[in-house]
C-alpha cells in the first residue's frame, strides 16, 4: 500500500476504535451509527481511497470543490452530503450530486432545491440545520434556524417534490448557552429529533459530532456523525 493510504487506514482504524467505543458506552449497536467522512480541500485521490477502504458517505461543505470531486469519482459508490451553508445560486449544481443535503435552513432554499431536483429528475435527502446559538433574528452563527423554526421548515420540505425530509443536524455551538457544552447541545438535538418524529416519523437521521466531539454526538444518540481531520489529518490552510 501506499504511504497515503496506510496514513488513511491507520487514521480510520482509530476513528472505528472510538465510535465502536462510544457505541459500547452508551450500549448501542455499532451499525446504529454511519461515519461520514468529510473530505474537504482533500484532493479526490484520497477519496478513491477511502472508497478503497470501505468508506461509503463522504461529505463536502463547498460547491466549487464538491462539483468536479464528485464528478471525478462518479464510478465510486458513495453517497455524498452537502454539510455546508448553501447559496441558492449553488443549487443547482449540488442538486446534480449530492444525495443528502444536510444544511436546509431556510424556505427560499427549500424551494429552490426543490426545483433543481425535480429538474434534474432526482430525489434529495434534506436534513434541517439546527443551530442552537440562533438569538433574536433566528439564525445561527454558522448557518441553521433556531429549534422553534423546525416545524414550519419541516412541513415545507415533506411536502415539496423531489425533496425527502430524512432528519435533523447541527454543529457544536461556539456561543450562547450551549458554548462548551457539546453533550448538551447534542442532547437538546435528540429532544428536538423526537419532537419531530411526532408528526414526521420517517425523519429519523440525526447527523451530530465531529472529530473533536464525536463520543457525545453518539451518546446522545446521534445516527451519523461527521470526520475529517481524525482521517484525512490537518487540513492545509486555504487562501
Amino acid at each position: 500500500m501506499t504511504d497515503r493510504k496506510n496514513e488513511l487506514a491507520a487514521n480510520l482504524a482509530k476513528v472505528e476504535r472510538r465510535i465502536a467505543d462510544a457505541c459500547a458506552a452508551a450500549g448501542r449497536a455499532r451499525d446504529e451509527v454511519t461515519l461520514i467522512v468529510v473530505t474537504k480541500t482533500y484532493p479526490a485521490s484520497d477519496v478513491r481511497i477511502l472508497a478503497e477502504l470501505g468508506v461509503r458517505h463522504v461529505a463536502e461543505n463547498r460547491d466549487q470543490d464538491a462539483a468536479p470531486k464528485a464528478a471525478a469519482c462518479a464510478d465510486l459508490p458513495l453517497t455524498w452530503h452537502f454539510v455546508g451553508q448553501l447559496q441558492t445560486n449553488k443549487v443547482r449544481s449540488v442538486a446534480g450530486y449530492a444525495d443528502f443535503v444536510q444544511s436546509v435552513d431556510r424556505s427560499k432554499l427549500v424551494t429552490a432545491l426543490s426545483k433543481e431536483a425535480v429538474r434534474a429528475g432526482r430525489e434529495l435527502g434534506c436534513l434541517l440545520q439546527v443551530a442552537l446559538d440562533a438569538g433574536a433574528s433566528g439564525r445561527g452563527e454558522r448557518g441553521g434556524t433556531g429549534p422553534g423554526g423546525i416545524g414550519e421548515l419541516a412541513d415545507l420540505v415533506a411536502g415539496a417534490p423531489g425533496l425527502r425530509l430524512d432528519g435533523l443536524m447541527t454543529v457544536a455551538p461556539l456561543t450562547g448557552e450551549y458554548a462548551g457544552r457539546e453533550q448538551a447541545a447534542f442532547e437538546r438535538l435528540m429532544d428536538l429529533s423526537t419532537d419531530l418524529r411526532r408528526s414526521h416519523p420517517a425523519a429519523t437521521m440525526v447527523s451530530a459530532g465531529m472529530s473533536t466531539d464525536l463520543e457525545q454526538a453518539v451518546t446522545a444518540g446521534a445516527t451519523h456523525v461527521r470526520v475529517g481531520s481524525a482521517v484525512l489529518g490537518v487540513r492545509p490552510r486555504l487562501g
